[in-house]
């Protein structure tokens, strides 16, 4: 947490770089804003400083309807310190809690409920199930302004099972009914795709972002404009596709989303976040590598590339042993041609049991390493996979670097240091020496600047 001067500081200047690190409670008005509102600064003796939108509501502050800090960026401080939180927040925000008990998720962490209590109340001040409905009411929040869904529907893709629970709950977190939330709308066509705005903190280097995608990107499951990326995916069962349309001057990304199942709106959408790297501080970031490589060129608002999910980056990783992006990228797609189901006029990419029974005769590449990507497929088919894929090394043909790739495109990790990749060798000299263990923990978005310094 900054100190109160500093948040006094960036309060009244609205300084744009300590947006989602901290939010501004108002004793006045019982709401809490981000310190970018517009609104007249209130007097000191009236303010409070919070880590997360979520402190502030445990305090009884409701979000500003006017700088809407429930949109900010999320605050690195969701995030916790302890590998154990980390992994909760995530099981959590992919629906844990809301299709399980507190003992499910406890046995999934390998840990009691008691230590995982004491886990949240010491990162968070929360129990995990106060953490798990604020979000979802959170969620249901941005539906409310920015979707024309009925408040029923809004209920299901947040995660409530009733009505009268989403009501109940809504009060009590946000302290407003969510009817005093709808603007009133034309209610859009039947089979329209639903429309966000996810937000970023700036800078964003997009045209580095759509020019890694689009040398990667595989038709008929990607597609890459001058202003836009997007993909067919899938959420357990639910299936669909999305559009996410760069706009700059609002600092955010216009997402068409289609979804064959509401329940899954709420993790696709976070997943979209990831993809785009949207919760990225790449202030913060640069500033770091600043410092450990004063020599280093730096390109502003680098993102990481995501991929849809980790399955995904690690097949793409055992195919892109030893060879060339192009040749990668030929392989993928005629894996996603041959064994992802249709959907429309592409394909989704392959799931782990199509590729475990199948003898990939359309990949030509060694035996070994088709062996390999059957290994790695019926691992994952038979649920025994790790979602971490530091653990991947475990099975034959997977070593240190399709494991990194993996980690860094498939979950965000960010602190891989891909060293033994070849643009990163060529492009090691502009560290000027310099150890780059200096980079972390964000050696991902270094090995990424070195990237792009490679090409």
């Amino acid at each position: 947490m900054l100190d109160p001067a500093q948040c006094r500081q960036a309060r009244l200047a609205r300084d744009a770089r300590f947006d989602g690190r901290f939010v501004v409670g108002v004793t006045s008005t019982g709401i809490y804003c981000r310190p970018i509102c517009p609104a007249i600064p209130s007097k000191d003796t009236r303010v409070h400083y919070f880590d997360t939108p979520l402190a502030a509501a445990e305090a009884g502050f409701r979000p500003c309807l006017r700088c809407r800090p429930d949109s900010a960026p999320d605050s690195p401080a969701w995030c916790g310190t302890r590998t154990t939180l980390e992994r909760a927040l995530r099981l959590i925000d992919d629906g844990a809690l809301r299709d399980g008990s507190l003992g499910d998720l406890c046995q999934r962490l390998g840990v009691g409920e008691r230590h995982l209590r004491r886990l949240f109340h010491d990162g968070l001040g929360v129990s995990p199930k106060a953490y798990a409905q604020y979000r979802q009411c959170l969620f249901a929040k941005q539906l409310l302004h920015q979707t024309t869904l009925p408040i029923t529907d809004i209920a299901y893709a947040s995660g409530f099972r009733s009505l009268r629970r989403f009501n109940d709950a809504f009060v009590t977190r946000i302290g407003l009914a969510p009817r005093e939330l709808r603007r009133r709308r034309d209610a859009s066509p039947a089979g329209e795709p639903l429309t966000l705005w996810l937000a970023y903190r700036p800078p964003f280097a997009w045209p580095a972002l759509r020019d890694f995608h689009a040398g990667r990107a595989i038709p008929g499951l990607e597609w890459v404009g001058e202003a836009h990326y997007g993909r067919h995916i899938r959420w357990g069962s639910a299936s669909g596709s999305f559009t996410a349309e760069h706009v700059p001057e609002h600092h955010a990304f216009r997402v068409r989303l289609m979804l064959d199942d509401l329940r899954a709106l709420s993790p696709a959408v976070r997943r979209i976040r990831r993809v785009l790297d949207l919760d990225a501080d790449t202030a913060t970031v640069e500033a770091h590598l600043a410092d450990a490589f004063p020599g280093l060129a730096l390109v502003e608002g680098l993102r990481l590339p995501g991929l849809w999910s980790p399955f995904e980056a690690g097949v793409r990783a055992i195919l892109g042993q030893q060879v060339s992006t192009d040749a990668a990228r030929s392989l993928v797609t005629r894996l996603v041609e041959a064994l992802g189901e249709p959907a429309g006029h592409g394909h989704h990419f392959p799931t782990p049991a199509a590729i475990a029974g199948s003898e990939l005769d359309e990949l030509r590449m060694p035996g070994a390493r088709k062996a390999t990507l059957r290994r790695f497929a019926s691992w994952y088919a038979d649920g025994e996979a790790d979602d971490d894929p530091q653990a991947w090394t475990a099975l034959k043909g997977i070593g240190p670097w399709t494991a990194n790739y993996a980690a860094l495109r498939g979950t965000g990790a960010p602190d891989i240091w891909l060293d033994g990749d070849a643009g990163v060798r060529r492009a090691l000299p502009r560290l000027e020496g310099e150890d780059p263990a200096r980079g972390a923990p964000w050696r991902s978005y270094l090995t990424l600047q070195l990237w792009s310094q490679a090409l």
